[in-house]
């Protein structure tokens, strides 16, 4: 298995955002969910509409670690959220990242890498599946606070080394951090 990476630019990522919001409104409230809370896909698959609708935090259990996890719903993200119900008149059993047709059934694992390659593709990216969203939600998350403490309890990783590496933070950026830090 190939080992994914963030999505680290920022613009890139609004464009991926864009192209994929243009293909599919679903696929880009898959897209967000993964970037805005950092959660497996497993997970975003798994949500349904009463998990989310009208909602200000999300209360799940993680399938991978069966671990309850509570946070909050990113403005841009519940508003984004609530038109897309809106829009398609979807009830509150419904899953938010359904398949077409009658059947009230999540998209598959695999269909939601498939629309992350599409869109890979489409870029020019390498290295980039459905763990992508988890690490750039990380990525950011660090770079924007660069508090690696409440990144690694969101993640549930024992150490903080852990998180970095997983997120993708190269030697050289740690490097020149260390060489720019100054008690004295």
């Amino acid at each position: 298995m190939n080992r994914v990476e963030p999505i680290r630019d920022i613009d890139l990522l609004k464009d991926i955002s864009k192209y994929i919001h243009d293909k599919s409104d679903r696929n880009y409230i898959m897209f967000l969910l993964g970037v805005y809370s950092g959660l497996r896909i497993s997970d975003i698959l798994n949500l349904r509409v009463r998990d989310v609708k009208s909602k200000s935090e999300i209360s799940i259990r993680e399938r991978k670690t069966r671990k309850q996890k509570i946070f909050s719903i990113n403005p841009y993200l519940k508003k984004e959220i609530a038109k897309y119900i809106d829009e398609y008149y979807l009830d509150m059993d419904e899953y938010l990242i359904k398949r077409q047709g009658k059947a009230n059934k999540p998209i598959s694992r695999q269909m939601a890498w498939n629309i992350m390659q599409e869109a890979a593709e489409h870029f020019g990216l390498y290295n980039i599946g459905t763990h992508t969203l988890r690490k750039t939600f990380g990525y950011h998350f660090y770079m924007q606070t660069h508090d690696i403490v409440t990144l690694q309890k969101i993640f549930n990783h024992s150490d903080p080394s852990i998180t970095l590496i997983y997120i993708g933070i190269e030697q050289s950026k740690i490097n020149e951090k260390m060489n720019k830090f100054k008690l004295f």
